[in-house]
């Protein structure tokens, strides 16, 4: 209750802020949503020169393109974690955490929480609609709970994988860090893994699961049976991946030296 208790605190003060200073908001969803298109009209030129992709049609691309967009919205609102080294490793932020009572991982996402971002959430589903519209898809009652268990599996599995990355700057105060290369890695999730060579493919299922955010989960609703085994492991895989990032996390802690000499 104490941690609920803290998020909705958090939230509260983060909605306070940033309606203090609307424009900035509202520049920030603009770019959001101009970043977006510009990825769909990549698909669609790419689609242009030709009908399918292995196998897969431009409606169903797209579709998948969509489903990436909600946990990645999930996932960028409450883990943006990307400046986590250079903040608070070497600007030594970490001290000041490590003062309070409170996990220091529950208090940086607190800290760097975006919830403006949970807005890419809106134009995924918008563009699932309209792809799954075209397809002509139906769905059952209780794909919606199984809508709601992917993504939170999804945004997981992003998550952990990005928290251990942040966690490696516990034992390396350098500058540089990896979190760009990446979250450039990271965009292949949002396209089937069958386009790629094996080794590529076994990379994005098992060491870098970024398919179980994207094509993974969206092939269930595509009702591409072939994929549904992995399909129904995503949250399995977020839990995963999450648990041993948290793991990392608090090894990490105990070894943290602090930003004085």
């Amino acid at each position: 209750m104490f941690y609920f208790s803290m998020f909705f605190q958090y939230i509260s003060q983060y909605m306070k802020t940033r309606l203090q200073y609307r424009a900035d908001m509202v520049v920030e969803l603009l770019s959001d949503l101009l970043f977006q298109a510009v990825n769909l009209i990549f698909i669609l030129v790419v689609f242009g020169h030709t009908q399918f992709l292995n196998g897969w049609s431009r409606e169903e691309i797209i579709f998948i393109y969509g489903f990436f967009l909600v946990p990645f919205a999930v996932f960028s609102s409450f883990f943006n974690i990307w400046d986590f080294n250079e903040r608070y490793i070497v600007k030594g932020e970490m001290d000041r955490i490590l003062t309070r009572p409170i996990h220091s991982l529950f208090q940086v996402i607190l800290e760097r929480m975006e919830l403006e971002s949970l807005f890419g959430a809106i134009t995924g589903v918008a563009v699932m609609i309209y792809a799954g519209s075209i397809l002509n898809l139906s769905f059952a009652w209780y794909d919606f709970f199984i809508f709601i268990l992917f993504v939170l599996g999804g945004a997981l599995v992003y998550a952990g994988i990005f928290i251990a990355l942040a966690s490696i700057g516990f034992w390396s105060d350098a500058r540089t860090s990896i979190m760009p290369t990446m979250y450039n890695i990271g965009n292949y999730g949002r396209y089937p893994v069958d386009i790629y060579n094996n080794v590529i493919r076994y990379v994005l299922t098992w060491i870098l699961p970024f398919a179980f955010v994207g094509v993974y989960p969206a092939a269930y609703f595509l009702g591409r049976e072939e994929w549904y085994g992995y399909a129904f492991l995503t949250p399995l895989m977020g839990i995963i991946f999450f648990t041993l990032a948290i793991v990392l996390w608090n090894v990490g802690v105990k070894r943290y030296r602090g930003a004085g000499n």
